[in-house]
């Protein structure tokens, strides 16, 4: 990869970072009885029950109990937990190493879209696998969705980090595996690379 005049990267979570399979989550929730899940929650389109949740519109209580009345049924937290959660895999060690590294040489950004449920379990899955206690240290500063009250790919997310930086979009790198936050990214001149089925070792060694 070419980072000449780069200054600057921003990574993506999940898919970059942090393994995931969103098809166990719709098995999951299929398994909890409500077939068309997979209709209504994928990597492309979300239906605004999980757009809310990732921009901290709604709580995650709010977010279970619409869960129950999509599924018409009594399902308690933890059956909804584990299987909201079930995309969620490992961070293996070598790319830790490669974010510490890069740390040094750049500026580097985490910009997720997530919510609480899936921030409380990935960060324990992180404590448990990798002995660290979260991301922080390995960014200048992170940027949840949930917290910020936009998610990608809204064009506005990528100004926040921008402005608050003082990051110039030219001197800007943003990996992502999801095409429709590369075009945004791009769409206010920040030179995006879309991370299809590669880990970012290939990139960065």
């Amino acid at each position: 990869m070419n980072l000449n005049g780069i200054k600057n990267i921003i990574f993506d979570l999940g898919g970059v970072i942090l393994d995931i399979d969103y098809n166990l989550t719709v098995q999951a929730f299929e398994k909890l009885g409500i077939p068309n899940f997979k209709e209504q929650y994928s990597k492309m389109s979300q239906s605004d029950l999980f757009d809310n949740i990732e921009t901290g519109k709604i709580s995650p209580e709010e977010f279970r109990n619409l869960i129950r009345e999509v599924a018409q049924k009594e399902l308690t937290d933890t059956q909804i937990d584990t299987a909201w959660n079930a995309l969620i895999l490992h961070i293996p060690e070598h790319r830790i190493t490669i974010l510490e590294r890069l740390k040094k040489q750049f500026r580097t950004f985490l910009l997720s879209n997530t919510n609480k449920i899936h921030y409380d379990d990935y960060t324990a899955v992180i404590q448990r696998e990798n002995g660290i206690s979260g991301l922080d240290h390995l960014f200048e500063k992170t940027y949840l969705s949930h917290e910020m009250g936009l998610r990608k790919p809204d064009p506005e997310i990528f100004k926040v980090v921008l402005r608050e930086n003082n990051l110039t979009a030219e001197e800007t790198l943003f990996i992502d595996d999801s095409p429709q936050h590369i075009e945004s990214a791009k769409s206010i001149g920040i030179n995006a690379y879309h991370l299809d089925n590669v880990d970012i070792k290939m990139l960065f060694g």
